[in-house]
């Protein structure tokens, strides 16, 4: 047993899941006396590479982790979607997630779930045990899924993200303190709720660390000003990953895991105001801020994070490309997007997806026709208003990766070898031995 004896009667086994946003696996490995506790998980339990998503953004990344779907059956692409059959788009919520969430999977199986900070979970679900539904929250008040919640959380001084516009001042050290204040709540409203001990699914996000690499990532990156506040950051969330794993009981998994990757950011890429400058886009007139501006002879237009689509006959209302055209377009469009260089000469698309090679579902009719994974340093934006150039420099100098995301538990028998984000939900069902048919999943259980 753990420093704690269980207080229930059943001896079914357990699992922690602690999500900690876009943590890269080469961060951990440079840096084993910084992550000392994630390092001796991996030696005595497993550790490695996760991979993350198309694309590789959190709005999208948390709904397929959590329903080991793509977003063909989720029904989220990223931070920004398009109706059906409409130019208008809208922030996903947690209500647009139409896959089956994993702690609701445990509940029907009549187990219980603990839910706290989980992005894209908004409003809050009351049928499984509690929720606090995390990034794109209002407020910890709407947040709650019940008044006990809520109070016990507000002791904690909790809050459901960091002050991201702190991050944009030139002087970090404001920013850095709300954090760790972020990060310190955070904890501590774990940790009470993990000592009740009345759950079987605990699973909590850290969401701060996305935020400290969006600002800081290229510090720590060029041994820049903030690159020993950067490690000492993370030192202190090693630290309390340590805690509650020694807080667990024999019968309980520990499973650490990041949804995407982070490298360092050096350009922000407009990619529509490259569709303009190129002859793809076009507007109905100057004073354009959104993708309903756009005009009857764009061919094809941008949604982030590097989200391709055509403008397609009898798909969107006003579409102009031909369906009988559409692959020799589409394959202009590749050829376009791959001559992009950057200021450096660098190429900057890595890879160019095709959405019907990564989404399926009864939701994806709203997929992109490309998606792009940038070279590393190109940051692709959209954008339908403010931009002159294609290249710009912002305030944030850390961006997603597709490839260097990471999974640790203490479970000693994990096959990490390809593994993906789309496993973890069957491999946490198959750990508290729930009941599942394994056909409705994209990924395959790791354990």
């Amino acid at each position: 047993m753990g420093l704690f004896d269980r207080l229930r009667d059943d001896d079914d086994e357990r699992v922690v899941f602690l999500g900690i946003d876009g943590v890269p696996l080469d961060l951990v490995e440079d840096h084993p006396d910084v992550f000392e506790n994630l390092t001796d998980i991996a030696e005595t339990g497993s550790g490695g590479r996760l991979e993350s998503i198309v694309p590789p953004e959190s709005s999208a990344c948390w709904p397929s982790l959590t329903t080991g779907q793509n977003p063909g059956a989720t029904g989220v692409y990223g931070f920004q979607d398009r109706e059906v059959d409409s130019y208008e788009t809208y922030v996903p919520l947690g209500r647009h997630v139409k896959a089956t969430r994993l702690w609701d999977r445990v509940t029907d199986a009549g187990r219980d779930a603990t839910v706290l900070n989980v992005p894209v979970t908004f409003p809050p679900s009351s049928r499984i045990q509690r929720m606090a539904s995390g990034f794109l929250s209002p407020d910890l008040e709407s947040a709650a899924s019940d008044e006990e919640l809520r109070e016990t959380l507000d002791g904690f001084d909790y809050r459901i993200d960091v002050n991201a516009k702190l991050g944009h001042d030139d002087d970090k050290t404001e920013f850095i303190e709300n954090a760790h204040a972020t990060l310190d709540a955070r904890y501590d409203a774990f940790s009470h709720y993990l000592d009740q001990d009345d759950w079987d699914l605990f699973f909590g996000v850290f969401m701060s660390t996305d935020r400290v690499n969006h600002f800081l990532f290229g510090d720590y990156a060029t041994d820049g000003e903030y690159k020993e506040e950067f490690l000492a950051f993370y030192r202190k969330l090693d630290g309390y990953i340590g805690e509650i794993r020694d807080s667990l009981d024999d019968d309980t998994t520990l499973i650490v895991a990041s949804d995407h990757g982070f490298t360092r950011l050096e350009w922000e890429v407009n990619c529509n105001q490259f569709l303009a400058d190129e002859g793809w886009l076009s507007y109905a007139d100057d004073d354009h801020d959104a993708l309903t501006d756009i005009d009857d002879e764009t061919r094809a237009y941008s949604l982030i994070p590097g989200r391709f689509y055509l403008n397609v006959e009898g798909r969107e209302p006003n579409g102009v490309v031909p369906e009988s055209e559409y692959e020799a377009t589409r394959e202009a469009l590749i050829d376009d997007l791959e001559s992009l260089t950057g200021p450096d000469g660098r190429q900057v698309c890595r890879r160019i997806v095709k959405g019907e090679t990564v989404f399926d579902g009864d939701h994806d009719g709203i997929a992109p026709d490309l998606v792009v994974i940038p070279a590393d340093g190109f940051d692709l934006k959209s954008g339908f208003s403010g931009k002159e150039a294609v290249f710009t420099e912002g305030p944030r100098n850390g961006m997603h990766k597709f490839e260097n995301s990471l999974l640790y538990a203490t479970h000693p028998d994990l096959d990490l070898s390809d593994a993906n984000l789309f496993d973890v939900t069957p491999t946490v069902l198959d750990l508290l031995d729930v009941e599942y048919n394994a056909q409705q999943f994209d990924g395959n259980s790791l354990a």
